[in-house]
């Protein structure tokens, strides 16, 4: 027997959701046999984000049941059956915190769609429900309302058990138990983390340390973790005896921390570190005709590149991102092959460089502008950013082009002053790594402020 269940909720901070709309169907594996869809009244506002992805609102919600009120009846329609949903351990994660503030134990067996759907029809372009139930023609009304969204899962899974002909999937699933089902002691783990930025750290009982991740929510990704059916994620949950963690305030931080320490202590459960995070870089070179070219070339270095990356089609979008900034000729920088004009010249795009018409003096500042903008060589920088709490800010250093390390303060003359600067940041090992991240991360970040150093 199996119910198949979706869930709305408030949104907000993890594990701190409440229910808006919950729809069960509970099926025999042919037919449906009993049913409940309810709107539930959360005790709490609901997020506007959810409002306009739902349509469902606080005022809607005034008069519905309680979640205590309509828990008898959950209990019921879900006794001795697997719970069916897609993204299982998101609902499932939901129903458990709801029933554990109310002092009850509440534990099911549960299928995910996502996972079986990801086994028997493999290489769809998406898995989300909407693309997926769409690009399989199954029809769906009311999306984002939990019993629409209940009843696209119940045909899916109708389709799902049709193709699992030797049925050793599903078997498989349900001998493991119950996914997305915490211990008490990973529960105990989890709750003691933060839904912030940083970096964590996962130990097994000898105390040695086994994982280090990084996260813009580390209780979420912990987690994910502890409920992934991943090799790593199983043995993560069967070792794992002690987490800690360290705020950084923002996700460039964390990025740096993590990858200096899984390159010093090199946990056995993290996957071998990439010699280089980037393959391709673009780099600068006088053409024939007096102009500067930018043009990609594959790379293991930073030396000399005006920025690295990790594929050659963002090494291309952010050469024609530039070239379009600084009104820089495709030609020129070996985008376009045009034997003569480059396309951009006919669109008021280029000045001329493609065919010798614009003074080079005047097109090569242009591009030194666009080096000095995005990149380090021989700079003296602070990068300014979020902190762990409110008034604190972090501050990176790159001295002479290099990566120094990185530290938090509260008031400016912590920065305005060298000496004390200096004394704050924790060092860290420049490598081509380092300043591939960093880089990376200010060309996708405008919440970023660099500030230059006397």
């Amino acid at each position: 027997m199996y119910v198949i269940l979706d869930i709305e909720t408030t949104g907000g901070k993890f594990n701190e959701e409440g229910i808006t709309e919950i729809a069960i169907h509970r099926f025999d594996g042919h037919k449906v046999v009993d049913k409940f869809i309810s709107l539930v009244n959360p005790e709490k506002p609901i997020q506007p984000f959810v409002v306009k992805l739902t349509g469902i609102n606080d005022k809607m919600l005034q008069t519905a049941p309680k979640f205590y009120e309509v828990a008898k009846r959950i209990v019921e329609i879900t006794e001795d059956a697997v719970l069916v949903a897609h993204n299982a351990q998101f609902d499932y994660r939901i129903l458990r915190t709801e029933f554990r503030r109310l002092g009850y134990n509440f534990e099911r067996k549960t299928l995910c769609t996502v996972n079986l759907s990801k086994e028997l029809i493999p290489d769809k372009e998406s898995y989300s429900l909407g693309k997926l139930v769409r690009s399989l023609g199954i029809p769906v009304s009311d999306r984002h309302r939990a019993n629409g969204d209940a009843l696209a899962t119940l045909q899916l899974f109708k389709l799902l058990l049709a193709k699992d002909t030797e049925k050793t999937i599903i078997k498989s699933v349900i001998k493991e138990g119950s996914m997305g089902e915490l211990s008490d002691r990973q529960i105990d783990l989890v709750e003691q983390l933060p839904t912030e930025t940083g970096v964590y750290y996962m130990y097994d009982k000898d105390g040695d340390l086994i994982f280090i991740g990084k996260s813009s929510n580390i209780k979420k990704k912990v987690n994910k973790h502890f409920t992934g059916t991943s090799n790593v994620a199983k043995k993560l949950q069967k070792q794992t005896r002690k987490i800690t963690f360290e705020k950084t305030g923002n996700e460039l931080i964390a990025s740096l921390k993590e990858n200096e320490e899984l390159r010093r202590v090199k946990p056995k459960y993290n996957s071998s570190l990439k010699k280089n995070l980037f393959s391709y870089g673009i780099f600068k070179k006088e053409n024939e005709n007096g102009y500067i070219s930018l043009y990609i070339d594959k790379t293991t270095t930073t030396d000399h590149t005006i920025g690295t990356f990790s594929s050659i089609i963002g090494a291309k979008n952010f050469l024609a991102k530039t070239s379009k900034e600084f009104t820089l000729c495709d030609k020129v920088n070996l985008i376009s092959k045009a034997k003569t004009n480059c396309g951009n010249y006919n669109d008021t795009n280029c000045n001329g460089a493609c065919i010798n018409l614009e003074d080079k003096t005047v097109y090569n500042n242009r591009v030194k502008e666009a080096i000095a903008k995005y990149s380090f060589t021989d700079k003296n920088i602070l990068i300014k950013d979020k902190g762990r709490e409110i008034g604190e800010y972090s501050a990176i250093l790159i001295q002479n082009g290099e990566f120094k390390g990185y530290g938090y303060y509260n008031l400016n003359h912590q920065i305005n002053n060298i000496h004390i600067l200096e004394s704050i940041i924790t060092k860290m090992k420049s490598t081509p790594n380092t300043l591939h991240i960093i880089l990376a991360y200010i060309r996708k970040s405008n919440r970023l402020q660099l500030i230059e150093l006397d």
